[in-house]
């Protein structure tokens, strides 16, 4: 996840498996921390649970539901840590879900492949 070339890569396979939003949310997450002026904080946490939290959203992502109860207290009154459990869950959930199949997949082994063809061509 820390690095941005790896981060594409396991974005590609999860629009494959058609659970991309689990990244966007996170990476929605992420940008929302390093927000520093309230209203921009307001605004983004905002979006993110329309995007993300709403039940009404084509994008909702898979919270259970203290972490969403959790998540509506602190809409009251949003900081940059509001989704702070949410992220951790979905984090989690693409660790032991979806990474392990994204290490056997098509995509990261061609990856592979492709990146020792490089190194032994160099």
């Amino acid at each position: 996840m820390r690095n941005p070339a790896g981060r594409n890569v396991f974005r590609e396979f999860l629009r494959t498996e058609y659970s991309e939003e689990n990244m966007l949310f996170w990476l929605a997450c992420e940008d929302l921390k390093q927000e520093i002026n309230k209203g921009a904080i307001e605004e983004k946490a905002n979006s993110i649970y329309e995007d993300y939290i709403s039940i009404l959203s084509p994008k909702e992502v898979s919270l259970d539901a203290r972490v969403r109860e959790v998540i509506n207290k602190k809409m009251q009154e949003p900081t940059t840590q509001s989704f702070e459990d949410a992220q951790l869950q979905i984090y989690t959930l693409m660790h032991r879900d979806s990474y392990p199949r994204f290490l056997s997949s098509s995509i990261y082994k061609s990856l592979l492949h492709g990146g020792s063809r490089t190194s032994s061509e160099s």
